[in-house]
């Protein structure tokens, strides 16, 4: 029987954590596996993946050990009636993977596109899922195989559609052989299966080699017979494949396609893409790479191959490119429709454009189908780009809202059903997952077109600003990194598609620039950079041009979202700094707005960088509606900075919100009793105590399923399967262990939950021992608290409550204390003072304040920019301890109006004493981590003052 995978596995301390798909269809269970055995992966058999034709076997035992030495097919190409006149996608896919299960190879499914291999983001070839075998990691589980793997690659992103070959998503059909047969069988059956199989006249056919690699040369010579004029030697950079610095390689053979044989022999370039297509590509691992560089011969041989899906059936179906093949062209159709475009009527840029959605809407399909699901890092950003790009490219054909008169709507999920209706032969999952698909495709669109449209009136802005600067100064017109990063950060723009549309107009972009932003954002700097400039004078307007508010929480009291609008004193911001009060404005939000008699929501919205550290935190204290069904999020920045068009994860208080619950449901309760809430432990702790027997079997995956078992979300499964069934609770092909009664679990307890991407949450819990273990342990910290605490045990969170304000109470009485003795000390270096200009004199401080720390240093600048006369600029630094310096800049309001910032002035001033810092124009502050530097710090920030004031007075 087949291996068998366990459907999660518990960690080393016995906490099993499991993906929760949200929402949950009552058609499927709850729970999804974390962490998988890609090793035990299920080998299928040919007939349950792609049915062979009994007639076929019986008719020709001939065609199933063919000769490639066969005279080849000339002339036009030849369709084999006998076998499958079909030239479509889905046929050669079936006729390649029976052509090689003819020849003893076992046929496995495609992985999935998130690789187990950690050094690689997506799966981008057809063996990355035997990579541990060829590189001796793992041993073989079968001697050779062939399949038809989904792979993404997005580094040529940029030739989508404007070339007849390149695309993000593609599928490798591909044979291997681990030690099993080399390059004689290899070049003989692909030689076979490309003029035999699939009929190619064999004088349309080049092949390449490795330039030293006299073997593969002679055996397509003498044993194929294939002219010598038609096969070209290259270089190691085309024709020899590596691993690494070190480790297995070994040369490369190509076979292309020629559309235009009658340009002859001489001066032929490969790589001319206007005359030839290379359609497989043979590697021959046969050396070791030593650390000097040396080859030696490996002991097992391997194969591995690549042909590729949509460029043989752009050959066979004889199109001038794989996107009008049957694989994408529906996809096309269906785009031009939208657009109320013919295809065949278009000019070559919507013809482009509509390449680039059939070729996106495939990747983007795939991949969430797989589980990889819109965000800011990783792979979530490769599916968000993809959307965001088809979206823009929707938009420039036309398409709005959902394409047929839904101005509202979304139209990315017409296309992916077109996409669903072609994947049964490629992924059958995909179709089971369609409402999911469809679902976050809609999402992210929507959320995307609210920015998009203001977003592009700021990059037209930017163009025609760029344009007329180029044309006034007679240099090329570039967009600065600046304005790249605001179309980035605060209008969802990848700079990709930025640097595209600039392209489309002649345009550049400052990529340095724009990369200095982002790295300034990562390490959560303040300096300053532009803003959005809002074309409204007050919050009403602005809240006008802002759609209602998508309401989550009675589902959830965490999702992320995007910040439509800030308002400060009723008045419409780009950002507001820690310290300010704010109402933000939310595309989406689980805080409840007070109405129905029930309070709005406490909480908190963070904002999170690459590092998942939170970059910056909004204190939420009220949740009103506003002008229809607007949330207007109350609040104070404790921490950071907040932007328009940034994106925040917003969590909501949940004892507060539980509070507001219990008392709001228990006037319900009042009027009727018919409704009831089961809480998920008390259930599961239910079924324990039941004791009810496990049955554990084998049967046809059909069978399993038709039964009712649950499959697991991304699992793969053989023709036999395991079913573990709780009578009357669950059914679940399964391969991993069991208890035999329930009751042996013993209990079961949710220790955390959380959410870790779009749709999914995870939970966190413990059952058995650790369960038993883990009720103990927190028992004994009770007990611990109450004789420390010397309370009960009901008593302990009031005590400790008590404590924490006295502890606070005590902090701001310390920090009070603090505060005076800075401003004495202050007070008592304001006699250093100088003035500087003529014929208005500038008032300049510049002094060391010992060893007080921030907030003193705070407050003794404070003291003094107030008690100074206007204009005054006041830099004061100290050292807290042996490692540590702090910095403050305070300007007055006339220093402010001659040009000169607070916040970019100490940012520059930290930086010798190997800090940074930044904050507002009339006051920041800033740090540094050598303090032996903070005199010279001092005297630079004393000469540049001094300089920097004389000039602009």
């Amino acid at each position: 029987m087949a291996s068998l995978k366990p459907p999660f596995s518990l960690q080393t301390r016995h906490v099993a954590e499991f993906l929760l798909p949200f929402p949950t269809s009552r058609s499927h269970s709850p729970f999804t596996s974390r962490s998988r055995d890609y090793r035990g992966r299920t080998l299928q058999s040919l007939a349950s993946v792609y049915p062979c034709s009994s007639r076929y076997r019986r008719s020709h035992p001939k065609r199933l050990v063919a000769s490639a030495s066969a005279q080849p097919l000339t002339g036009e190409l030849v369709e084999d009636k006998l076998l499958n006149p079909s030239t479509s996608g889905d046929s050669i896919r079936r006729r390649f993977l029976e052509f090689y299960a003819a020849r003893g190879h076992t046929i496995l499914p495609s992985a999935s596109l998130v690789p187990e291999d950690p050094t690689v983001l997506l799966t981008i070839a057809g063996m990355l899922q035997f990579k541990p075998i060829f590189l001796g990691k793992v041993p073989r589980e079968v001697p050779c195989a062939a399949t038809s793997q989904r792979c993404i690659r997005t580094n040529d992103i940029e030739n989508v559609g404007r070339t007849s070959r390149h695309q993000t998503f593609f599928e490798m059909l591909g044979n291997f052989s681990f030690g099993d047969y080399f390059k004689q069988e290899a070049i003989k059956w692909a030689w076979e299966l490309s003029t035999v199989e699939f009929g190619l006249p064999a004088e349309n056919l080049w092949i390449s080699v490795y330039e030293d690699d006299d073997e593969t040369f002679a055996i397509w010579h003498d044993k194929m017979g294939v002219p010598a004029n038609r096969i070209k030697k290259l270089g190691e950079e085309d024709n020899f494949w590596t691993s690494g610095a070190t480790g297995p390689c070994g040369p490369c053979s190509e076979i292309y396609y020629d559309f235009h044989p009658e340009k002859g022999h001489l001066d032929v370039d490969l790589g001319d893409d206007s005359r030839f297509i290379e359609f497989y590509n043979l590697v021959f691992m046969q050396y070791n790479r030593k650390e000097d560089g040396s080859l030696e011969p490996l002991k097992q041989k391997n194969i591995d191959t690549g042909l590729g899906l949509e460029r043989m059936a752009r050959i066979l179906q004889r199109v001038p490119n794989n996107y009008e093949t049957d694989l994408i062209f529906p996809i096309i159709k269906k785009a031009a429709d939208l657009a109320y475009e013919s295809y065949s009527l278009a000019d070559e840029s919507a013809k482009t454009n509509l390449k680039i959605i059939g070729d996106h809407m495939r990747a983007i399909v795939y991949l969430i189908s797989d589980g990889v699901f819109p965000s800011n890092i990783g792979r979530g950003y490769v599916v968000r780009r993809l959307i965001r790009r088809a979206v823009r490219t929707g938009r420039l054909l036309g398409i709005r809202g959902d394409g047929v008169g839904n101005l509202e709507g979304a139209f990315l999920p017409l296309l992916a059903e077109e996409v669903i209706k072609l994947s049964t032969n490629i992924d059958p999952d995909v179709k089971t997952r369609t409402p999911r698909i469809l679902e976050e495709l809609k999402r992210e669109e929507l959320r995307f077109v609210q920015t998009l449209e203001r977003g592009e009136k700021l990059l037209e802005e930017i163009l025609t600003d760029a344009l007329l600067i180029g044309l006034r100064n007679g240099t090329v017109p570039c967009i600065s990194g600046k304005d790249a990063f605001l179309l980035y950060d605060t209008y969802g723009f990848p700079v990709e598609i930025t640097r595209e549309v600039a392209d489309e107009r002649g345009v550049g972009i400052d990529m340095v620039g724009f990369d200095v932003e982002m790295e300034n954002q990562r390490r959560q700097s303040q300096a300053a950079h532009n803003t959005v400039k809002l074309s409204v004078e007050d919050g009403a307007e602005l809240m006008e041009n802002i759609p209602d508010t998508n309401f989550l929480g009675y589902d959830t009291l965490f999702t992320k979202a995007v910040v439509e609008g800030l308002l400060v004193n009723g008045k419409p911001v780009g950002e507001v700094s820690e310290g300010n009060e704010v109402e933000v404005l939310l595309n989406r939000t689980p805080f409840y707005a007070e109405s129905g008699g029930q309070i709005g929501d406490h909480g908190l919205l963070y904002v999170i960088d690459a590092e998942e550290n939170k970059e910056a935190v909004v204190e939420i204290q009220d949740v009103q509606k506003s002008l229809g069904n607007i949330f207007v999020h109350k609040g104070t920045v404790v921490k950071g900075l907040i932007n328009v068009g940034g994106e925040v994860e917003a969590k909501v208080d949940a004892n507060l919100r539980q509070r507001a619950k219990v008392h709001h449901t228990a006037t319900h309760l009042l009027q009727s009793a018919l409704k009831k809430v089961v809480e998920i432990e008390w259930l599961i702790n239910q079924w324990i105590g039941e004791a009810t027997l496990l049955e554990t079997r084998v049967m046809a995956l059909a069978e399993a399923k038709k039964a009712g078992a649950i499959a697991m979300f991304g699992e793969k499964y053989g023709e036999e399967v395991r079913v573990v069934e709780v009578p009357g609770v669950s059914m679940e092909l399964c391969g991993g262990t069991h208890v035999t009664n329930t009751s042996e679990i013993r209990g079961f307890k949710i220790i955390s939950e959380q959410g870790i991407a779009s749709g999914v949450r995870r939970i966190e819990a413990v059952a058995g021992d650790a369960f038993i273990e883990y009720v103990i342990t927190r028992d004994n910290y009770l007990k611990q608290l109450c004789s420390t605490l010397k309370v009960n045990a009901e008593d302990v969170t009031t005590r400790v409550s008590n404590l924490l304000k006295d502890l606070r109470e005590a902090r701001n009485e310390v920090s009070s204390a603090r505060a005076k003795a800075a401003i004495y000390k202050a007070s008592s270096v304001i006699s250093s003072a100088f003035t500087v200009g003529s014929p208005s004199k500038i008032t300049v401080l510049v002094s060391s304040m010992g060893d007080i720390d921030a907030d003193a240093l705070k407050s003794a600048a404070e003291y003094l920019v107030s008690n100074l006369q206007d204009p005054t600029a006041v830099i004061l630094g100290s050292c807290p301890d042996e490692k540590r310096v702090s910095l403050v800049a305070a300007f007055s309001p006339g220093v402010v109006k001659l040009g000169l910032q607070a916040g970019k002035f100490v940012g520059s001033i930290a930086k010798v004493c190997g800090g940074r810092g930044g904050g507002r124009p009339n006051f920041a502050q800033a740090g540094g981590s050598e303090p032996e530097n903070l005199p010279a710090a001092l005297e630079k920030a004393r000469d540049e003052l001094v300089s920097a004031l004389s000039e602009a007075t």
